[in-house]
């Protein structure tokens, strides 16, 4: 079998090294034929005679541009695996002529499926051709300022401001009028935000509302067990007060199962 020819296009050296790296330890041969820092560069690469490749492994944001201007100024008919740092890019890019995307720091197990997936699909279809109002829309969305998240939470300690970075929290619990932020260290300290207030300030990439009371990292969730009525219990650490009992709601079961295999 011929090797699969690839061309990364990314405007961190360091990251397109280690790429690269990754590439040639996959099971299947994958041969780097190129790499562009630019969208200037990438649209002479791709252009060059006998560089077309099998598969480009696109960066979204490059040093003169959006990698998406290519789409504008090229017909890409190979598959595109997309890289970023960000879900609202990746999500969105996964419809423009792509057979994936891979969120940084890119997971060798994860690019070795997206490529596993490229070479069954090149066996059994052609890609998708490119849709322009589809990509018209996804430009009009990157090229919108990135919402920020709280990256942390300052809250009463006896006389004292304490602010807690969301990186030292496991999840949030609503208990009577009160909302609990609860710290991988066991502490317990007051917040005055409902839940439907810090589902909106957190990043859902990392925390996920399992029901009415719980708002939780996916770092802090140590178990799923299968309950009844193909509902799931969530096994928390540090463990809930009195060792509550905290399930999916069954309209959210769906949703958390995409949530955890994204």
């Amino acid at each position: 079998m011929k090797p699969l020819r690839a061309i990364i296009i990314e405007d961190e050296p360091l990251a397109a090294r280690r790429l690269a790296g990754l590439l040639t330890q996959q099971p299947m041969s994958v041969e780097v034929v190129g790499t562009a820092e630019s969208v200037a560069e990438a649209e002479a690469l791709l252009r060059a005679p006998g560089t077309a490749p099998d598969v480009l492994l696109l960066d979204i944001h490059l040093a003169d541009g959006l990698s998406f201007e290519l789409f504008e100024r090229l017909e890409i008919r190979c598959p595109v695996i997309f890289t970023t740092a960000y879900d609202k890019y990746a999500l969105r890019a996964f419809k423009v002529n792509s057979i994936d995307y891979l969120l940084k720091p890119i997971d060798p197990e994860e690019l070795t499926a997206a490529l596993q997936k490229l070479v069954q699909r090149r066996e059994t279809a052609a890609p998708a051709p490119l849709d322009a109002a589809l990509l018209a829309q996804v430009l009009e969305q990157v090229r919108q300022p990135l919402k920020e998240y709280k990256s942390r939470f300052v809250v009463r300690v006896g006389e004292h401001l304490k602010a807690v970075p969301v990186e030292d929290i496991a999840y949030f619990a609503s208990l009577e009028k009160a909302t609990l932020l609860h710290t991988h260290e066991g502490r317990r300290l007051v917040v005055d935000y409902t839940l439907e207030q810090l589902e909106a300030l957190l990043d859902p990439r990392e925390f996920f509302r399992l029901n009415r009371a719980y708002l939780a990292r996916a770092t802090a969730i140590r178990d799923i067990i299968h309950y009844t009525n193909s509902r799931l219990q969530t096994i928390l650490q540090p463990a809930p007060p009195d060792n509550d009992t905290v399930l999916v709601s069954r309209e959210k079961v769906s949703t958390f199962k995409e949530w955890l295999d994204r």
